[in-house]
């Protein structure tokens, strides 16, 4: 396996067991115990994580959908790598962060 592959292996596992902590609520130290994960880690890449999601700027486009339902207040997300991500009302931010971290280091 490549350096690379592992990079966004990496990037995907713990942007996912960050929003997993994150959802379920449990405190840091709780959660990496049940997962045997080494808390300073968990931090390390909640950090990494943040900064990398928190450094960039998007252009946000507001449009008409033909398809716009009424009542339905959901987002669509559209990505420079072409993707995009659908998000509802009511959605966790930082979910969403970990989301596109990603969907952007999958690209």
């Amino acid at each position: 396996m490549t350096q690379r592959k592992r990079s966004r292996k990496a990037w995907r596992k713990w942007s996912r067991l960050i929003s997993e902590q994150a959802r379920n609520g449990k405190r840091v130290a709780a959660f990496c115990r049940e997962r045997h994960l080494c808390a300073s880690h968990f931090y390390w890449w909640k950090k990494r994580l943040r900064e990398n999601t928190a450094t960039r700027f998007v252009e946000v486009q507001v449009a008409e959908s033909p398809a716009n339902v009424p009542g339905d207040s959901r987002i669509e997300i559209r990505l420079q790598n072409g993707r995009s991500l659908m998000v509802g009302q009511g959605f966790d931010p930082e979910h969403v962060r970990g989301l596109l971290a990603v969907m952007e280091a999958a690209g």
